[in-house]
């Protein structure tokens, strides 16, 4: 049987006693010990009735058995749906329905809430809890802990993850092995990452750059992972001494920064800091090298391709660029009205093509047209320049897509409901800089003649309709919006506008 994804990735290890997962608790999971947990699992979702190329669904806290069932889908054959654990009951019923998940699984605290939902759309429900129990580990424990791993091709689907749009509807990217595994192969060998590297991991599993990043790169590699439950302060610092290197987001750098002890001398052994999800101010580099002696290395990529550029191992890394194409990816800036390339220096749109770029868009032929050309190129949507030394920039977006701390957000969706509370007339939101999540939200209301909205009432009703991180940072009532002659909102004057809302103080 072949399945490239498991027997490059995880297969490689079994049988194997080297550590792989250092937990907050002081325990080590061993590579042997974490196949046997997930070959458990994976008997547990046939009993489940999962069948290869079904797709699971799931919304549960960062643990090693949330990883684990990563590694069961693989050797399944079940395509993985990873889902942010801030997402409302609202936004979860949109991703089971329209992924036609066969198996949900949540949190005990979401089961009653999720359960008539999973069972409306034919969908059965299992519990994992952040300490590993749940209904799913508990049908898995009397299970062999080997499982006869099923035979997929490079073609065939491993993942979707849902990316956001900017006109309302969340897309759902499928990954195929191939995507997958190819770019877990070219980062490993271009950032250098052996089995002797220790990852310092505090980011979460349900995203691109946690999973497919992270936690691909160190199987690929064989080395090990201190595997946090999340990003706290005392943690990383107590933890650094014993990694290599670190993957974040921004956050994770300047919150280090403001830590007095976050010193030169505890930064000497480590090899590698990479920074991604969002865009690094300069000054964040600036001081990070001023105080540790280290170039960050920073990287581009997006949920439809994974990773497309980095900064070079060896060689100058640029703060404001993302460096160069990876080993076997095409990247070009095109004129956004016609497509034709456009030479050096020039913005334009960022297009790519490589084996990590996904395979199109779930349910979504019209959309997966729209930016999926026929010779394999795909429109990111972002707009950059290529410099003289080759360099990538990232110099905005040709959508309104907000990327705050790593997640993406569109506007549109904060929008309505904003503009259904009494007292507004209409209403944008933008992103603007933030120094710890790259980007911030900040929403613009015009309220009705003679009306004066109330602000907190406002937010409260934004709190219950969607995650937190879409939460606007703060709320400005203005007269009126700008617009061009065709009456669209011109937010590139609004985020001009806004763009020092939240710059440090200087003093």
């Amino acid at each position: 049987m072949a399945n490239p994804l498991f027997d490059q990735l995880f297969g490689k290890h079994a049988g194997k006693t080297t550590p792989f997962l250092h937990l907050a608790s002081g325990a080590t999971l061993t590579h042997a010990e974490f196949l046997g947990q997930a070959a458990q699992i994976a008997h547990a979702l046939t009993e489940f009735g999962l069948k290869p190329g079904d797709r699971l669904a799931a919304q549960i806290e960062k643990s090693p058995e949330a990883l684990a069932l990563y590694a069961a889908c693989a050797q399944a054959g079940v395509i993985f749906l990873p889902l942010n654990t801030a997402y409302t009951v609202d936004e979860l019923t949109y991703f089971i329905e329209n992924s036609g998940a066969t198996l949900v699984v949540c949190g005990a605290r979401s089961e009653p809430a999720l359960t008539p939902i999973a069972t409306g759309l034919g969908a059965k429900l299992a519990t994992l809890n952040a300490d590993g129990s749940g209904s799913l580990t508990e049908t898995a424990k009397s299970k062999p802990a080997t499982f006869n791993v099923v035979d997929r091709s490079a073609d065939d689907l491993a993942a979707f993850l849902y990316t956001s749009g900017t006109t309302g509807r969340s897309k759902g990217a499928m990954l195929t092995q191939a995507n997958l595994l190819s770019n877990a192969e070219t980062l490993t060998n271009y950032w250098k990452f052996t089995d002797a590297d220790v990852l310092l991991h505090a980011l979460p599993i349900f995203h691109t750059h946690g999973l497919f990043v992270a936690t691909n790169v160190m199987l690929a590699a064989g080395g090990s992972m201190i595997f946090l439950p999340r990003f706290d302060l005392d943690a990383m610092i107590a933890n650094l001494p014993k990694a290599t290197s670190m993957m974040g987001v921004p956050t994770f750098y300047t919150r280090l920064l403001d830590d007095a002890r976050f010193t030169k001398d505890l930064t000497s052994h480590m090899r590698l800091f990479i920074s991604g999800s969002a865009p690094l101010l300069a000054e964040t580099h600036v001081r990070f090298e001023e105080r540790t002696g280290h170039r960050i290395l920073e990287r581009y990529g997006m949920t439809e391709t994974n990773m497309n550029t980095s900064n070079p191992y060896d060689g100058e890394r640029r703060p404001g660029t993302v460096g160069f194409p990876l080993p076997g990816v095409d990247l070009k800036i095109t004129n956004p009205d016609n497509g034709v390339t456009l030479p050096d220096g020039e913005v334009g749109q960022i297009e790519v093509r490589g084996a990590n770029v996904f395979k199109g868009y779930w349910q979504m032929p019209e959309k997966t047209a729209a930016e999926l050309r026929d010779d394999g190129f795909f429109i990111t949507g972002d707009l950059g320049k290529i410099d003289a030394d080759g360099y990538v920039h990232i110099v905005g977006r040709n959508k309104d897509l907000i990327i705050s701390g790593g997640y993406n957000i569109y506007p549109k969706e904060i929008e309505l409901i904003l503009d259904e509370q009494p007292g507004v007339l209409e209403s944008a939101v933008i992103g603007v800089p933030h120094t710890d999540f790259g980007e911030t939200v900040v929403g613009l209301i015009v309220p009705e003649a003679g009306a004066k909205p109330d602000l907190d009432a406002i937010q409260a009703a934004v709190s219950d309709g969607l995650a937190r991180f879409k939460h606007p940072r703060k709320l400005i009532v203005v007269d009126t919006l700008p617009r061009n002659t065709m009456g669209k909102v011109q937010k590139n004057i609004l985020r001009d506008t806004y763009a020092d809302l939240f710059a440090p103080v200087a003093g």
